[in-house]
């Protein structure tokens, strides 16, 4: 048998796999992706449970910007929310995008329920869509936050909804 200091995958027929330490049985795990037009009772309910999320901005150079945020979840109109400062990173990225918007992600998590809605953002600025917005805002999360002349708010256009909530 040659001898080498070196292994190659030429050499590979002179290794052995180890045996496998367990044999499990194939699992079938639930759909990760949803069909938005028939999202399940629970999947909505853990939208509107009082639970911060993540919202995902592509940065100018294409690095993610990852904030949390508070959000609300419109199904029949396949609208997220986030309400923000006119001045905030995320806003910036966003209007950095261009017109047609930035394609984001907001994401929540409570032990090993999760779940992501992607879509196309845009930033709102009309005082009745920013008023309407703080409203959803306040029925989900108990509080209306104070007023605010910078607010704004990130309107996203649902397009993929994921998770296991």
């Amino acid at each position: 048998m040659p001898t080498c200091d070196k292994l190659s995958l030429f050499h590979s027929s002179l290794i052995q796999a180890p045996a496998p330490l367990l044999t499990l049985p194939p699992i079938t795990l639930a759909r990760m992706a949803h069909d938005l037009s028939a999202l399940s009772p629970e999947y909505l309910a853990f939208w509107g449970e009082y639970l911060m999320s993540t919202l995902t901005t592509p940065r100018p150079n294409g690095t993610p910007h990852v904030v949390p945020v508070g959000v609300t979840y419109d199904a029949e109109q396949r609208i997220a929310r986030v309400i923000t400062r006119k001045d905030s990173t995320k806003v910036k990225n966003v209007l950095a995008a261009g017109p047609d918007g930035a394609r984001v992600a907001v994401c929540q998590v409570d032990r090993g329920r999760w779940a992501t809605l992607e879509g196309v953002a845009r930033v709102r600025t009309e005082a009745e869509a920013v008023a309407d917005a703080v409203a959803r805002y306040a029925e989900r999360y108990g509080r209306t936050p104070a007023p605010n002349p910078d607010r704004v708010m990130i309107e996203i256009a649902v397009t993929r909804a994921m998770g296991r909530a």
